[in-house]
């Protein structure tokens, strides 16, 4: 994360919920972290949000240490296509434009939402209207200004179905649903931005108008796919790797080839925000075996891995100069089902794999123990928004009840469809639930699948896994919408554990 030392907020009053939001801090009706995102969200500055809190801010690397200017820093991670920056479904593809194309906000490690692109914002008192401010003399690539004018451009499109974005169910106060059909001709359900719904009140000035309130507004306007390009995007052929001078980032594309690497050079135009230390950064795709990018650090010919596989981490900790950093996070192996498609149109037969399922022992076996629990839903405790929920202990008798109460007293048969997309722990995953789910009389196929084919079927497969990345939780992802499905209430079948990062 690059942070900003210009990200102060400056409105004429403060949303009048902050006085009761301080209130409820002293009497322990709201914690630190819960103070410090919602405050921040409503418009006070990380800063003043932190003495509120009677706490420091976080230091960051900067402030601990005097790095030196220059140097080169190369990191094995997969490089595929990122053409268009609003339809990205990887953060493979965010993490290299990102140093080209920038945000309007930026979130921390801490859960708070500070200003980027954007200096500051406000909302109304009924959080359906919010004002933003535009940064002054931020330049693109290509020497243009930044405006009101590219912010209005970059709304529209994110919320033009024909862009194909992930951020028009994301931004669904700020969109109409009407009825149409698909090329097949069959119904459908279409959606498109409300009219009016970002205004350029001057040349650096937006306001979002919302059908409904939305808190979150600015930490929305940080998923991943959210960034800022030049309003000329798409005369200029809307594709960011030919034409990284459309973004506002400290560095420029110098060479890429899908599948193989990814060269970032710093720009030479004077860059609006501090300049950054590093010289280059290079992505090097070493493949989907990890072992190939373990053996390149071992090797010095890079200097970090995206993406450390469970099944090399015990030899990365056994090369002489590899330190291994770990850490707990919300991503989540979700194990959903889809209550249109039969058997799990019925609730008896959710309710009785949920039962027959043992997440810590998915955990200590499919992930080594590394990480906490899932407890059936998406929301992780070190996530601001957790709130403990009644325990769901593992019931196989219940489970079996279930079952014959669905009319599977003599066995059933089911599939789960998995692609290790984040490696072979999903299929391991599956695996142990297959055991836990013979002891309730349920037999489960586990469908191992390459990686690409298992992305043509995901959202079809009525019983499958799916890694959910670690985000704020009201922001939704790409699949929320399946994820949604698997619900019991106000809980959600994952079935799974949550991991930690290496």
């Amino acid at each position: 994360m690059r942070n900003s030392k210009k990200n102060l907020s400056k409105h004429d009053a403060m949303h009048p919920s902050i006085p009761e939001l301080r209130e409820q801090l002293k009497k322990g009706a709201v914690d630190r972290r819960e103070f410090l995102r919602t405050t921040t969200l409503l418009g006070v500055s990380a800063g003043a949000a932190y003495a509120m809190a009677g706490i420091v801010g976080p230091a960051t690397d900067a402030m601990a240490a005097t790095p030196k200017k220059g140097g080169v820093i190369r990191m094995a991670m997969a490089v595929q296509d990122m053409s268009d920056p609003h339809t990205y479904d990887w953060v493979e593809k965010s993490n290299i434009a990102r140093q080209m194309v920038e945000y309007l906000t930026i979130t921390g490690p801490d859960n708070v939402t500070r200003p980027l692109l954007a200096e500051s914002w406000a909302p109304s008192d009924d959080l359906k209207t919010w004002t933003f401010k535009i940064r002054k003399g931020v330049k693109f690539g290509n020497g243009d200004e930044l405006t009101a004018d590219d912010v209005v451009y970059n709304v529209k499109r994110w919320l033009d179905p024909a862009t194909g974005s992930s951020i028009l169910g994301l931004l669904n106060s700020m969109v109409d649903t009407k009825d149409g059909k698909d090329k097949d001709g069959k119904p459908i359900k279409i959606k498109t931005m409300t009219p009016g719904a970002i205004e350029k009140v001057d040349t650096y000035t937006v306001r979002f108008h919302l059908n409904s309130p939305d808190l979150a507004l600015p930490e929305k306007l940080y998923h991943y796919p959210a960034m800022i390009v030049h309003r000329s995007f798409d005369e200029k052929g809307g594709n960011i790797s030919k034409t990284p001078e459309l973004g506002t980032g400290p560095f420029t594309l110098a060479e890429y080839k899908v599948g193989e690497k990814a060269i970032l050079k710093r720009r030479k135009s004077p860059y609006w925000d501090e300049e950054p230390y590093l010289s280059e950064i290079h992505y090097i795709d070493t493949g989907p075996d990890s072992s190939a990018a373990l053996a390149a650090v071992a090797s010095r010919q890079v200097d970090a891995l995206y993406v450390l596989d469970l099944n090399t981490l015990e030899v990365a900790k056994g090369i002489p100069g590899i330190v291994v950093h770990e850490a707990t996070t919300a991503q989540t192996g979700v194990i959903r089902m889809q209550t249109d498609a039969k058997p799990f149109d019925d609730i008896r037969v959710r309710k009785a794999i949920l039962l027959a399922s043992d997440n810590a022992q998915n955990l200590k076996t499919a992930h080594r123990g590394l990480g906490s629990v899932g407890e059936n839903h998406h929301v992780c405790d070190c996530q601001p928004d957790y709130a403990a929920l009644p325990k769901v202990a593992r019931d196989v008798v219940g489970a079996k009840k279930l079952l014959a109460e669905a009319g599977h007293a003599n066995g059933l048969e089911i599939t789960c469809n998995v692609g290790n997309t984040q490696g072979t722990w999903e299929q391991d995953s599956v695996v142990v639930l297959k055991q836990n789910l013979a002891e309730a009389g349920i037999t489960l196929n586990v469908n191992v699948m390459p990686a690409a084919q298992y992305w043509e079927v995901w959202d079809k497969a009525p019983f499958s896994l799916t890694s959910w990345t670690h985000r704020p939780f009201w922001v939704p992802c790409c699949w929320a919408w399946l994820i949604a499905q698997a619900c019991l209430g106000m809980r959600h079948i994952t079935i799974a554990m949550r991991s930690t990062t290496c």
